[in-house]
């Protein structure tokens, strides 16, 4: 028997959940769970609204923004990515609207790849994943958050050079071109 199926669909029960810390971009809570082998223990979850990442390919170049992330102290290379800090119900448009703030760019086509959960080990944030072609440069509208952001634009084989030498090490970028590489060898 497959070990998926052998397991209970759901092994932890929440016995009671409170609320740690809360702010404009995220809620942290606590919850007291009972796991189905009579175990109790803690989880702590961090939720956070969903996000979308944006591949923007465009005359075999790919567009990537550069910014510092506090988290690891060290500026990173990644795709345009982001979230409004509210419930989003057209993915599409925080797709388009992140894509414009972010690197000024604006796409005739955006083809929906996929919904990856980030992190879902301590996370609860779905990040919805576009492809973006036929790319117009209108102009970066950045919030305050992404002041220090540079955006570049790479060949594809240089972006998964990038990817496989590990100046790109964002998993949200590399599985967006996982999901982007599947799609396209449906494409035929």
């Amino acid at each position: 028997m497959n070990p998926v199926e052998a397991s209970p669909a759901r092994a932890i029960t929440t016995l009671a959940s409170r609320e740690v810390y809360r702010n404009h971009w995220m809620r942290v809570r606590e919850d007291k769970i009972l796991r189905s082998n009579g175990v109790r223990g803690i989880y702590g979850v961090v939720e956070k609204h969903d996000a979308a990442i944006i591949l923007p390919i465009d005359r075999g170049r790919v567009w990537l923004v550069e910014q510092f992330r506090y988290t690891i102290q060290e500026r990173a290379l990644e795709l345009p990515q982001g979230g409004w800090e509210m419930e989003v119900e057209d993915p599409e448009e925080l797709a388009r609207g992140e894509l414009k703030e972010e690197t000024g760019l604006e796409a005739a086509e955006m083809i929906r790849l996929g919904t990856l959960w980030i992190a879902y080990g301590f996370t609860r944030q779905k990040q919805h994943v576009f492809l973006a072609t036929g790319l117009t440069e209108t102009g970066r509208m950045p919030d305050a958050e992404e002041h220090d952001l540079v955006v570049r634009s790479v060949s594809v084989e240089d972006f998964e050079e990038m990817m496989r030498d590990g100046e790109i090490r964002d998993g949200c970028t590399v599985s967006a071109w996982g999901l982007y590489s599947l799609w396209k060898a449906r494409q035929g």
